[in-house]
């Protein structure tokens, strides 16, 4: 019978936190790119219980001028950390035109360029403030493959990786941030869409399928298996050829 205890779950995500830092960086900052949605939002208020306000650097990175940024300023200001805006248009652009002089780039490298210079941004950081980058991704993303391999799938630990859209919510909320950042509609900020509008099917049904053992409709169970199968590599190191055996 599935159970999920938000307060047991957090207080011990917490104490992983501390313990990797322990392990692999005493002393080293927790760098976490803000989006203003949940994921980055529990994040980083996860970070901060761990680490302390003082280690815990938010980036904000719009891509020219991004609508919801006000929720990222205001998460920074609620958990007082501190925080850097870096555009990254011109390096998406730049790109762009590299790319344009040769071919035309397809949609979805549209798609997953911006999510990669996003990720290179936040080691540039990372490599500035002795930090370590976090991986904002959750198991329900991860389930499906909805996230940009070496983008926003990339990272050096990842706190809700094993947590679904449902517990990430509860988790923020016991961590007590406001309902706005918790509940706020999952948008890639790339698109324009929602999340569950890319999918084609909500998180609920998603989590209810991989907690549960709810089926959905048939068609979306067959949808998501079939996402399931084709982006689980996206969750190993790539496999790499052994000529001498170990």
């Amino acid at each position: 019978m599935y159970e999920f205890n938000a307060k047991d779950a957090t207080e011990k995500c917490v104490e992983w936190i501390r313990a990797w830092f322990e392990e692999n960086g005493p002393g080293c900052n927790a760098i976490v790119g803000i989006s203003g949605g949940k994921d980055s939002s529990v994040v980083a208020a996860l970070c901060v219980k761990a680490l302390g306000k003082d280690r815990v650097i938010g980036v904000m990175m719009p891509q020219g001028e991004q609508f919801d940024i006000d929720y990222s300023i205001e998460l920074c200001k609620i958990l007082d950390i501190k925080n850097y805006t870096i555009n990254i248009k011109d390096a998406v652009d730049g790109v762009y035109k590299g790319i344009g002089d040769l071919f035309e780039p397809t949609q979805q490298t549209r798609f997953n360029l911006p999510a990669r210079i996003r990720m290179t941004t936040l080691y540039a950081v990372a490599a500035s403030h002795n930090g370590r980058v976090a991986n904002t991704c959750n198991l329900s993303e991860d389930w499906v493959g909805y996230a940009t391999r070496y983008g926003d799938g990339a990272g050096d630990f990842g706190p809700l990786s094993h947590f679904t859209v449902e517990e990430v919510r509860l988790i923020g909320t016991e961590l007590g941030l406001p309902e706005k950042f918790v509940k706020k509609p999952p948008i890639d900020g790339l698109c324009g869409k929602t999340d569950e509008d890319n999918l084609g099917f909500t998180y609920q049904e998603l989590d209810d399928y991989i907690r549960r053992g709810i089926d959905p409709v048939p068609e979306t169970k067959e949808k998501i298996d079939r996402m399931h199968k084709l982006n689980l590599f996206k969750l190993s190191y790539f496999p790499t050829f052994k000529y001498f055996e170990d």
